[in-house]
């Protein structure tokens, strides 16, 4: 057991947000925690933590236990490198290894019999446990693993407090993998990572030895690492075994059993009083309608089911309908701030297709989505009666200034007041939002205001930037239902697996500068970059071993090639001597034919062009045997 809730409450003021909570976290558990926004999940992480009290009822905490908490967008500040940020971690793990050392140095130079070299033994041997059980010598193996699979390999040198607000809770999430505390709180810790690394992670959580409670909306992560699903609802917290999967059948077993069992109790309630109201009042029948009412009496009465505010309904319909050819890519170059993001792109979208655009952070995604509606170039040819829709991420096409009704009602004066009120209460924005301003709106409400303006644009081909972001589970699945029933075209950005996996027929993916498309839907592109990789880890393989066989052939070499190969060295060295005693007597005679007295002595020429010949034979000869020996 690490944590225990008993009958927990906790309130803001009058605002009651949850009530008789009771739960059990236990060690090495992977608990998913859920509930629309505002049911209190950050609260309750924040009673585990210790940074808030329960009003009345019991948190028990196992002594000891360490506490690892990544906030949904935690800070981070730090003046050192990435690198040694992680090294700090291990500062007790490689204080011993160095203080080894020096105690080996020490007994190294200490006599065998005295009391000392017996005191400097069994500090060595307390020193060796304590780095055997803490696997001390392989710290660096641990860093670099957990940098490179978050996405850092190229980053170990940069100074933390430089990063960006997403890199800085993504570094720390990997400081908190090395630091592997008892419980490991995780709230959205997939909000900042790209598809390669959310498969990593999840890898590498399920070796984790301690426990895991995360809040998440990706669905794919809580199927992957979780065995059990807590859900905060209507001020209640129920549990369910399972992963998300597993929990929406269960859930929805509970809740028709639930109704079932509400709506038979009433049938039988209103038979017992109807019978009690046509009988107490005659002598022959009043007892059995006493002996009713005792029974109505004594009967426990069910709760009515809580039915959940009803999720946002999207829908989103198109007034023309395109050409065939909606969209295509030729020789496109796209850049930004100098930086190369895509060199020779080629791709075509057709009429009714439905695309994921996918790769890293940083690739260009959002870029290429921005070019697209911006139609500047000839590298992007938009088809005849496209009408493009574009969904920001960061909602820069909506006004800050405006009300949440002026922000849709703006742009299309011819609505009445009613009609705009209802396509915004549809999309999940009521009453009491209407006069909000824009720029007071959480992310959710955000996110729903302009989902609800790009249904009112009514475009063929929707752009869509991570429209999931920010929209609980019932809102994503509505947004999924909505897409899956629009008869248009969409190019869409997203890291949610799940969503992806839901919508996509194609996907359109940028790796290393290049456009790499994938006729089939997300599993089928998951599965071709597991066939890529593997052939990359082969090749990798593969070399290395060539490499490791050529050491091993230089390495063992017979006594007789040894013998040849210093022999064939002696050889070069004594050659390389006499090719340069004769180039140097080649100078000589050069430099005596060309003086005018030797040139007058007939004889003497002779003799000396006679010798300059015998030299240049000679300098072939050697020249080949050296070419020979080298």
């Amino acid at each position: 057991m690490l944590v225990t809730f008993v009958d927990a409450s906790f309130s803001y003021g009058d605002n009651l947000i949850f009530h008789d909570v009771n739960f059990t976290l236990n060690e090495g558990e992977r608990v998913g925690l859920i509930g629309a926004n505002g049911e209190g999940k950050t609260t309750l992480i924040r009673l585990i933590t210790g940074e808030a009290e329960a009003e009345c009822g019991q948190i028990i905490k196992k002594n000891g236990a360490r506490i690892g908490y990544l906030e949904q967008n935690g800070g981070y500040v730090s003046g050192n490198t990435v690198y040694k940020e992680m090294l700090s971690v291990f500062a007790a793990e490689l204080s011993a290894v160095e203080k080894l050392e020096k105690l080996s140095q020490k007994l190294s130079a200490t006599g065998y019999d005295t009391p000392e070299y017996a005191s400097l033994s069994a500090q060595i041997e307390g020193l060796n446990a304590y780095i055997a059980s803490h696997d001390c010598y392989n710290v660096e193996v641990k860093i670099k693993t957990v940098l490179n699979g978050m996405g850092f390999e190229k980053s170990y040198g940069q100074i933390v407090d430089t990063m960006s607000g997403g890199e800085k809770t993504r570094l720390k999430l990997a400081r908190l993998l090395l630091e592997q505390p008892d419980l490991l709180i995780l709230d959205e810790p997939t909000n900042h990572l790209d598809i390669s690394t959310l498969f990593w992670l999840e890898d590498y959580l399920s070796s984790f030895k301690g426990a895991i409670l995360t809040v998440s909306h990706d669905r794919y992560f809580l199927d992957k690492v979780c065995t059990r699903i807590l859900e905060l609802e209507n001020k209640k917290l129920l549990s369910f075994s399972g992963n998300y999967s597993k929990y929406k059948i269960l859930k929805a077993e509970r809740n028709a059993r639930l109704l079932k069992e509400y709506e038979a109790q009433q049938e039988e309630r209103a038979r017992l009083q109807d019978y009690v109201d046509r009988n107490i009042v005659r002598a022959t029948t009043a007892k059995s309608a006493l002996s009713r009412v005792n029974k109505l009496e004594r009967m426990e009465i069910l709760e009515k089911p809580y039915v959940p505010k009803s999720a946002p309904h999207f829908h989103f319909t198109t007034e023309l309908r395109p050409y065939e050819d909606v969209l295509k890519i030729s020789n496109l170059n796209l850049e930004i701030g100098g930086k190369q993001l895509i060199c020779g792109g080629q791709a075509e979208i057709k009429r009714g297709d439905r695309v994921a655009l996918v790769g890293e952070n940083g690739t260009g995604k959002t870029t290429l989505l921005k070019r697209i509606i911006n139609g500047c170039g000839t590298s992007v040819e938009v088809g005849r009666f496209v009408r493009l829709a574009y969904y920001d991420q960061e909602g820069g096409n909506l006004n800050a200034e405006n009300t949440v009704m002026a922000e849709l009602w703006d742009r299309h004066l011819g609505l009445t007041q009613t009609e705009v009120r209802s396509a915004l209460a549809r999309c999940g924005l009521f009453e009491e939002d209407m006069q909000k301003p824009v720029k007071a709106l959480s992310g959710g409400e955000r996110a729903k205001l302009a989902l609800c303006v790009l249904e009112s644009e009514h475009g063929n081909v929707l752009l869509l930037d991570e429209p999931t972001n920010h929209l609980d589970l019932p809102a994503r699945e509505s947004l999924e239902k909505a897409l899956k029933e629009f008869e248009g075209t969409l190019l869409f950005v997203s890291h949610d697996r799940y969503f992806i996996s839901a919508l996509a027929e194609r996907v359109l993916e940028i790796e290393d500068k290049k456009l790499n498309c994938y006729e089939g839907g997300y599993d089928f592109y998951t599965s071709q970059k597991g066939v890529e990789r593997e052939k990359m880890r082969r090749a990798a393989e593969e070399a290395a071993m060539r490499e490791r066989n050529a050491e091993r052939q230089s390495a063992f070499r017979s006594k007789r090639e040894r013998a040849e190969e210093a022999e064939r060295k002696a050889q070069t060295k004594k050659i390389e001597a006499e090719i340069c005693k004769c180039e140097a007597r080649e100078a000589e005679l050069n430099e005596q034919l060309a003086d005018p007295a030797v040139a007058a002595d007939y004889k003497k020429v002779n003799g000396l062009l006679s010798e300059l010949q015998a030299i240049k034979l000679q300098l072939d000869a050697l020249y080949s045997r050296y070419e020979e020996l080298l």
